[in-house]
């Protein structure tokens, strides 16, 4: 005979009935295992009931300001970066940067006017540009193009 699933049963003395409470003197009646009075005997205390500690949603702080949901954070180059990774020059975009590795893809990329460009004559495309980048830049012999 083989043993099957519906075969199987607890063993001896595992399996005891339900103790039935609140049901007269004779055995676990009156307080029903509650004790003697007070709010566990009376009713249930809610899960963020701490004893009388001021509770946790009380203690953490709240929400404060604002976050702007239309935020566009920008990936920023310097000219001094833009005249390291391209030293000859010739037209810059946001993917020649990321191949570079001055950006990540797939973000607006603006560019700062921190550093020289030392004469590079570059014509860069990018999203954003700082007034005193596109004043050197110009004054480079280069040219700026919003994308």
């Amino acid at each position: 005979m083989t043993l099957k699933v519906h075969h199987l049963r607890p063993a001896k003395g595992a399996h005891t009935p339900k103790t039935r409470v609140g049901r007269g003197e004779g055995s676990k009646g009156k307080t029903a295992g509650r004790g003697t009075k007070g709010s566990g005997a009376r009713g249930n205390v809610s899960a963020r009931f701490e004893g009388g500690q001021t509770p946790l949603h009380m203690r953490l702080p709240k929400l404060s300001g604002f976050k702007n949901p239309n935020k566009v954070v920008f990936q920023v180059v310097n000219l001094d970066r833009i005249a390291a990774l391209f030293p000859k020059g010739g037209s810059i975009n946001p993917d020649s940067l990321a191949e570079a590795g001055a950006v990540r893809r797939g973000q607006p990329v603006k560019v700062l006017g921190t550093g020289d460009l030392g004469g590079i004559e570059v014509h860069v495309h990018a999203h954003a540009f700082s007034s005193s980048a596109a004043e050197k830049i110009s004054a480079a012999g280069g040219s700026t193009t919003r994308i």
